[in-house]
């Protein structure tokens, strides 16, 4: 059997040689039992080294650390840096706001100031203003920029400087790029109308 013991009919000196045996079996492997008892559990990794599950954990941990504030950096970057500012100025506006009194009297700073930037329909004064700031900006240094025949298409769009000659001196890969697009989309157009034909 299983146990070790012999089945069927069996005398009672067997069985007595048996019993015997497995007690002194088991006397014999009790001291394992004790030992065992309060031993720790060995965890292996796959090519049968111990594992340092506390160190592990603990690297898990830095991890998660590490990809949570990256993900809350991405957030913040998903969200737009620009609009993140213009939000805390709108808080700190608020909180600015929010300190002054409720009753605003004719000296107020802050109003006339809001009051004087708002642009209304139908202001004559608008009209001048407007082009006074536009005089203003167009007396900041600009760049020169190239006035001359249009140029050949690039790929990326990019103007030529102020001080080209109007010679391309390419070697005829952008137009060969432009017509290799155009071609493929034709051929799709084409083949678009090819297959609908008959409906």
């Amino acid at each position: 059997m299983l146990s070790g013991v012999k089945a069927g009919l069996v005398s009672a000196e067997v069985l007595r040689r048996e019993q015997q045996e497995l007690r002194r079996h088991e006397r014999n492997n009790r001291h394992l039992e004790e030992e065992s008892q309060h031993s720790e559990t060995v965890f292996r990794d796959k090519w049968g080294r111990k594992r340092d599950l506390a160190q592990e954990r603990l690297e898990q941990r830095q991890e998660a650390e590490a990809k949570s504030e990256r993900d809350e950096q991405y957030a913040r970057w998903g969200k737009g840096l620009a609009q993140g500012r213009q939000q805390q100025q709108n808080v700190e506006d608020a909180i600015r706001e929010m300190q002054k009194p409720l009753a605003r009297y004719i000296d107020d700073q802050d109003l006339d100031r809001m009051l004087r930037e708002q642009e209304r329909e139908g202001d004559p004064m608008a009209d001048f203003i407007k082009k006074r700031k536009a005089k203003e900006s167009k007396e900041k240094k600009e760049r020169p920029r190239y006035n001359g025949p249009a140029p050949p298409l690039n790929r990326f769009n990019i103007w030529p400087g102020h001080r080209w000659d109007g010679v391309d001196r390419s070697n005829g890969f952008e137009q060969q790029r432009f017509a290799r697009i155009a071609n493929k989309k034709a051929v799709q157009e084409l083949a678009y109308k090819w297959s609908v034909e008959d409906m």
